[in-house]
């Protein structure tokens, strides 16, 4: 959802003609004045997860909730809470719904509609891939009372809002073109550092100021989403300072590369170019931390080894993300292929 970007917007408004309206008596002096522009409704965000296995007959099962208040069906979902990040919502809506623990795989179209006339609600949604016990206890019957795996066909025919099959005919499109079962690579550019202009050591030594040191903090509130168990990093400070908070608090283990820096990168990029195909080929979830000048070679590789409908979406101009952005790339089980990008931008405040 998914780097995904997500803005408010009017509702859309029928152009009126330059020149007014004209009758038999000429001008139509009913409104002589421009009306006031309406302003945006407020916007309600949201995000839910279509949680996904496959049964020993290889069909797909769904996991559907029941919500009593509105007596429906609908994929578990829920508001974001403060200044909450939208993939960290998604897993915590699910975990409080269902009692699932989910780690998000590629991301769905988003749902936007009307709360009544006074706001707009938009859900973004990913698939989660769930191993293990697949048996969903509701931890609060008062909001969820009962949970059932289904088939896509009984999904379809039991949704109670239509636009939730958005959601199901792009899980079942990507699940025909292997693009369903996928494991993360997750590229992460240092936080915001010490201005370089400012600083008078040896560059390798660079802090992160402070408002990277925040994003670095924040960064675990994101990565709940993915959880990857490995960390490769460039040795600097200003990258090892980012993904510490992570470390700390996940437990991964974390590997340093010499050619995730910018000297062995300038010196000889293909080194980096095959540490990056070297992660590919282990297919494991793993994240990779390193510098804007590095990210042209790291994203070559991705564009390189991604499908052909995938592969512009991934960034190819200088600076490719921001400071302490996240992009996270699906890389497919079956084809080895990068079949999904999204974006993530953390938070400096």
């Amino acid at each position: 959802m998914p780097s995904a970007a997500q803005h408010s917007r009017p509702p859309g408004r029928a152009a009126q003609s330059a020149h007014g309206a004209h009758g038999a008596q000429g001008h139509d002096h009913r409104d002589d004045h421009d009306a006031a522009p309406q302003q945006p409704l407020p916007l309600v965000r949201a995000a839910g997860a279509l949680c996904w296995y496959r049964a020993p007959d290889g069909g797909l099962r769904l996991l559907l909730v029941h919500r009593p208040r509105y007596r429906d069906w609908s994929w578990p979902k829920g508001k974001l809470e403060g200044a909450e990040l939208p993939p960290a919502a998604a897993v915590r809506e699910v975990a409080e719904e269902t009692g699932l623990v989910i780690r998000l795989g590629r991301a769905l179209p988003s749902a936007r509609y009307a709360l009544g006339a006074d706001a707009t609600k938009e859900v973004s949604y990913w698939a989660a891939h769930v191993e293990g016990a697949r048996h969903p206890v509701p931890p609060r019957p008062a909001e969820v009372d009962r949970t059932e795996w289904v088939t896509p066909e009984e999904a379809d025919a039991r949704l109670t809002r239509r636009g939730d099959r958005v959601q199901l005919r792009a899980l079942l499109a990507a699940d025909r073109t292997g693009g369903l079962d996928t494991w993360p690579l997750v590229v992460v550019r240092h936080g915001h550092a010490h201005p370089k202009t400012a600083w008078g050591r040896s560059d390798d030594e660079r802090p992160l100021a402070a408002p990277g040191r925040r994003q670095a903090e924040r960064l675990p509130e994101l990565l709940t989403a993915w959880q990857p168990p490995r960390v490769v990093t460039s040795p600097w400070r200003r990258c090892t300072d980012t993904v510490e908070p992570y470390l700390r608090a996940s437990g991964a283990k974390v590997k340093t590369r010499g050619r995730l820096t910018e000297d062995a990168h300038r010196r000889d990029p293909g080194r980096t170019a095959k540490l990056v195909r070297k992660l590919l080929g282990k297919q494991r979830p793993v994240l990779l931390c390193t510098h804007r000048p590095v990210l042209s070679t790291v994203f070559g590789e991705l564009a390189e080894h991604a499908a052909d409908d995938v592969a512009a979406a991934v960034p190819q101009h200088d600076p490719y993300l921001g400071p302490g952005e996240v992009l996270v790339a699906h890389v497919s089980r079956s084809s080895g292929l990068v079949v999904a990008v999204e974006r993530h931008a953390v938070p400096a405040g």
